[in-house]
């Protein structure tokens, strides 16, 4: 009782809500940047260390993969650990991650890294997103997480940028070194200003039901991960995602059984609670599969170099970091639907676009249906979340986040296999059955590619037309019920 006074205290202190939101999003910048940043290189590393392309993609997959296994469990840590002891755990396994892989001897030790770096990017970004709920009022989350999908799009984004012109300038350790003081800033700006605001609770954590998330969730993650170098008929592809499936399946009927699950499924009661994540499901699919397979159809088919590849994606980036807030407040004041419906429609335009994209393709033509399709996927992004999760009673927010924020990582890891498995496979059809035209087969395997995701993006537009404002007494309402 004292502390849950103690902390109720400090909440209604005046909190620095601009401080606080640097430490978190300064972090989260770096996580997602190191998520992309690092793959530019996998080339040069295969060499440096001596290992094959299978086991150096090992340096982005155990990134994913890591995430997958650990942010599920971040919504029962966010009710056991109050908020400074998770964000001091999430900033010290960054830098001891980022320190580890940017002095990596041996290739065993950068990939221990980089795994060390994601699990501090598997709490980080749930605890944002815990915050933000817990210190903005319902009419200005929007803005608030308006700025988080900013952070969520140019970190990706600007990673292989970044990362192509330290490469060209530095050797590839100052990838994690130019990252360091950043990290220093979060801690310390952390540290002095973030407050302690979720409820602690005497929870306690369900081994077999850990056990079965990190299954069910690695499994479905790790099957998808490595179907393109195994096949997707490969007994290790099918295996992995059966098991991954099962657990799964096993891990949601023991949670509706527990007193205390370790996540709460009653979220999913929630009608516009499941519309956003089938709308973020689709979001993150296409959007993380679009950040590999564009670079590859403008490397493949039209013959640039990585680093101009990277110039040529910036303006997309760089205009979505400047309307991001904007585009918060215009949530805020006008409502979901006036900003998501237009968003996924411009996402669908530019993907119709993008589908028509060939070997003599413009260059200004990609630069500028680029910022359409950012413009869109930051109107969409953030505020799908902030409407998802403002629709669960407060109790429910830990595990609303933890849910969102798995499934982003689950999508993304899902869109980039299936995507690259579907362009490998078209190209070389293409290269037997047509023509032995590289270029050709790569615009044309691109092509198919992007009608796909024109599909799920149309399917999005239609769903975003149920999007609406959540009525949050009767969400109280159904929580006294129950």
């Amino acid at each position: 009782m004292n502390q849950q006074a103690k902390i109720v205290s400090i909440v209604n202190e005046p909190i620095k809500t601009g401080p606080i939101m640097a430490a978190l999003l300064v972090a989260g910048f770096v996580g997602l940047f190191s998520e992309t940043a690092l793959n530019i290189a996998l080339g040069e590393l295969s060499h440096i260390f001596n290992v094959n392309a299978t086991t150096v993609q090992w340096l982005a997959t155990g990134y994913f993969l890591t995430l997958g296994i650990l942010v599920p469990v971040t919504g029962i840590l966010m009710q056991k650990f109050t908020t400074r002891q998770m964000f001091m755990t999430s900033i010290l396994l960054f830098i001891g991650g980022t320190v580890l892989a940017a002095a990596a001897p041996a290739f065993g030790v950068l990939l221990a890294g980089r795994i060390i770096q994601a699990a501090g990017l598997a709490i980080n970004l749930p605890l944002t997103q815990n915050v933000i709920f817990t210190i903005f009022p319902p009419n200005k989350r929007g803005g608030a997480m308006g700025v988080m999908g900013l952070v969520m799009l140019a970190g990706p984004a600007l990673g292989p940028t970044l990362a192509g012109l330290i490469l060209d300038t530095l050797s590839w350790h100052w990838i994690f070194w130019v990252t360091i003081p950043f990290l220093l800033f979060s801690l310390i700006f952390g540290f002095i200003y973030l407050p302690n605001v979720n409820e602690v609770r005497k929870v306690s954590i369900d081994a077999v039901s850990v056990i079965l998330s990190t299954i069910g969730f690695g499994g479905i993650v790790y099957g998808f991960s490595v179907s393109g170098d195994a096949g997707w008929t490969s007994s290790t592809v099918l295996g992995a995602i059966i098991v991954g499936g099962m657990a799964l399946i096993i891990f949601a009927v023991r949670q509706t059984k527990m007193e205390t699950p370790m996540l709460n499924l009653k979220a999913f009661t929630y009608p516009l609670f499941v519309l956003g994540i089938f709308m973020s499901f689709i979001t993150f699919f296409n959007m993380l599969s679009m950040l590999v397979i564009l670079p590859m159809y403008m490397q493949m088919a039209l013959l640039i170099a990585a680093f101009t590849t990277g110039l040529i994606l910036l303006p997309g980036s760089l205009l979505n970091c400047v309307l991001a807030p904007m585009i918060g407040r215009l949530f805020d004041n006008y409502g979901p639907r006036a900003v998501i419906t237009p968003g996924t429609i411009l996402v669908a335009i530019s993907y119709a676009v993008y589908s028509q994209f060939g070997t003599d393709t413009a260059l200004w033509m990609i630069v500028l249906t680029h910022i359409v399709m950012m413009l869109g996927i930051g109107a969409v992004l953030a505020s799908v979340q902030t409407n998802t999760l403002n629709s669960l009673p407060k109790q429910y927010y830990p595990d609303g986040i933890a849910l969102t924020q798995t499934l982003q990582q689950v999508s993304g890891a899902i869109g980039i296999a299936v995507m690259v498995s579907i362009l490998s496979a078209k190209q070389a059809s293409y290269l037997a059955d047509v023509a032995n035209e590289p270029a050709q087969a790569a615009a044309t395997g691109s092509s198919l590619v992007f009608k796909i995701s024109l599909l799920l993006a149309v399917i999005n537009v239609v769903l975003s037309l149920f999007i609406k404002k959540p009525d949050h007494s009767v969400s109280h309402k159904r929580v006294k019920a129950s």
